[in-house]
């Protein structure tokens, strides 16, 4: 599959103009591993060390939309990896997008990707407890599985902000959008089937 395919792909199944835009403007083969890239633009996740992958651009695709991302928003990725989905908010928001991610090389190497980027920030750090100092945030997204979401994290949501993480049931994740609504959080959508790696908690 090369670019315009996978791009045709996603338009087939219904994403808005926004996000293909934005996976159009961000080469994905410049966030995986050189011996990977003749496989950029498959539609499935690949490794990109430390146990990590890059997920499917389809599973990104149903992220973002969950998102309901606008320009100016303020967004908190936790569990950021090789920084790809960072430069697709960067893409459509056009503000500040803030990263963590626990493992070393893996930030290191996503700040070495994202290095023309002036908006947005990684952090090398546990993302268990959020990003304190730059909340509220008008979007939160866990890029990694939980069996529950922190309510640490959930506190750093502005009020009717949105926060998407992949969320432990039967059969693997369910993806779930929390939209908060002064001190309620309200799940807004749960969407079943996806597989995602371990939210990495040490």
């Amino acid at each position: 599959m090369n670019k315009s395919q996978l791009l045709k792909s996603l338009k087939n199944k219904g994403f808005s103009k926004q996000i293909l835009d934005a996976f159009s403007e961000v080469p994905r083969k410049n966030f995986i591993p050189e011996n990977l890239k003749p496989r950029a633009y498959e539609d499935t996740a690949l490794p990109i060390g430390k146990g990590q992958t890059i997920s499917q651009p389809y599973t990104i695709a149903v992220m973002l939309q969950l998102l309901e991302l606008k320009q100016k928003n303020k967004v908190l990725e936790i569990g950021s990896g090789c920084g790809y989905v960072l430069a697709l908010i960067s893409q459509i928001t056009k503000s500040k997008v803030y990263g963590i991610e626990i493992i070393k090389e893996l930030a290191e190497k996503s700040k070495q990707n994202l290095k023309d980027y002036e908006n947005i920030k990684i952090y090398n750090k546990n993302g268990a407890n959020g990003l304190k100092e730059h909340s509220p945030y008008d979007k939160i997204l866990i890029s990694a599985a939980c069996k529950e979401i922190p309510k640490i994290i959930l506190n750093q949501l502005k009020n009717n902000g949105i926060l998407v993480a992949p969320v432990d049931s039967d059969y693997g994740q369910d993806l779930v959008a929390i939209h908060r609504r002064g001190d309620k959080f309200i799940e807004k959508q749960r969407i079943p089937g996806f597989v995602f790696v371990r939210f990495v908690n040490n």
